[in-house]
């Protein structure tokens, strides 16, 4: 069928890209990691590069492992048929209706994770532990799974049983009722996560050191930049990975620091990494992201709402619908399975949307504190994060929401010199 003819045809292209690019990328650091980048060879040493180069490759020769299970998982879904036996199964158990539809969505999603739990267990305690990054115990790594799961379900549960509705009984136009759902739980969500979600997760504690936080609110003060608080989170007890972010919407921002983070940098390089991250707010990089987000959101399920309606959706991804009944779910899951098959085609644009917005930060973070100590900073994070320093071109163009090493030192001396 054209429709399945097509959709190989993505899978086998995006399958292909991604292993091209991959192995292009292990090339390219195993072919520099003899010696560190000139500009770096004052700061980082040898063992620190080349450190780097090993962390990132065997990231990259897992993925190929990821791409596989995905792949098989994908087809083992849609063509082969896994997909039609599950929603059989379940209607022969429950008959039609909104739970069915609710139970073959979460049974989709129970599998998947439950294939993806070994590989997660070995990127955190044999990849991550091989390289000195890994602190989670076993025990946190169980808890943090049990939590996940029942947090999804009762957030996802409501909002599953709403959309399903919508799309069962608010007729052609359900997915603009739906679209703003979303929007609203979106806001829900970006209020609730800095005061329930997020410490269900981690221990946010007040930033008590004061000369810190003076220099800080200082700076905040400068940027007219009006925040709930300075918090340290306990990073600490998952990963040696740094970090600092800003979260919630209007009066309840936060924003928040791993103790990570301040232990390795200076309160200098702290203020520079802060103003690069108060510099995306400033710039209207999250509005801007937010927007662009719901845009994507509305196109995405006007699609949905169109491909529900049409048999050939269906037949053509290895699924006998009946097309005057209940096909919401599995118009849904399929949906869910195949859109990454086709969206990947947009990750170099999202990708040079990012970089370009890294920049503009940058920009204001060299404006407001001290672009040296944001580059000190930057060589820091990329030594303890060990973060390769020479990318693939291809590879980062296509890849990279932030600029590479290189290039973003490189900027952030022109502004200095400027």
């Amino acid at each position: 069928m054209t429709f399945t003819f097509l959709f190989l045809l993505a899978l086998c292209f995006s399958v292909a890209t991604r292993y091209y690019l991959n192995s292009r990328q292990i090339q390219h650091i195993a072919k520099h990691r003899a010696e560190v980048p000139r500009d770096f060879a004052s700061k980082i040493s040898l063992a620190d590069h080349q450190k780097a180069a090993d962390y990132s490759i065997s990231k990259l020769k897992l993925s190929f492992i990821d791409i596989i299970i995905q792949t098989t998982l994908l087809l083992g879904f849609t063509l082969l048929g896994g997909l039609q036996w599950l929603h059989e199964t379940l209607l022969a158990y429950m008959g039609p209706g909104v739970a069915q539809q609710i139970a073959l969505l979460i049974s989709l999603s129970l599998i998947s994770g439950v294939i993806d739990i070994p590989l997660a267990w070995y990127r955190q305690f044999k990849l991550e532990s091989r390289f000195g990054f890994n602190r989670m115990s076993f025990g946190l790594f169980i808890s943090d799974l049990i939590k996940g799961t029942l947090l999804s379900l009762a957030i996802g549960l409501p909002l599953l049983w709403v959309v399903l509705s919508l799309m069962s009984e608010a007729g052609a136009y359900w997915w603009f009722w739906a679209w703003l759902v979303w929007m609203g739980f979106s806001a829900l969500m970006l209020w609730l996560f800095p005061t329930v979600i997020a410490p269900l997760f981690n221990r946010f504690s007040p930033l008590e050191d004061l000369a810190l936080k003076e220099r800080i609110e200082a700076l905040l003060q400068r940027c007219d930049f009006k925040s709930q608080g300075l918090f340290i989170m306990d990073g600490s007890k998952r990963s040696a990975h740094g970090n600092a972010y800003f979260t919630g919407m209007g009066r309840a921002k936060r924003i928040v620091f791993f103790d990570t983070l301040i232990e390795r940098l200076s309160p200098s390089e702290i203020e520079a990494v802060l103003a690069h991250e108060l510099g995306h707010f400033k710039r209207h990089h999250i509005r801007q992201r937010l927007w662009q987000s719901f845009a994507f959101s509305l196109a995405i399920l006007a699609l949905l709402g169109w491909v529900s309606t049409q048999a050939w959706f269906y037949l053509g991804l290895g699924v006998q619908p009946e097309m005057d009944g209940h096909n919401a779910g599995l118009a849904l899951a399929l949906f869910s399975l195949v859109l990454p098959v086709f969206s990947f085609f947009l990750t170099p644009l999202q990708s040079w949307g990012s970089r370009k917005h890294e920049f503009e930060a940058d920009a204001f973070a060299a404006e407001k504190a001290n672009a040296e100590d944001l580059i000190s900073a930057l060589v820091k994070l990329y030594q303890d994060n060990a973060a390769t320093l020479t990318p693939d071109p291809w590879y980062s163009r296509f890849y990279d929401s932030h600029p590479p090493a290189p290039i973003r030192i490189m900027h952030l001396q022109g502004l200095q010199q400027a």
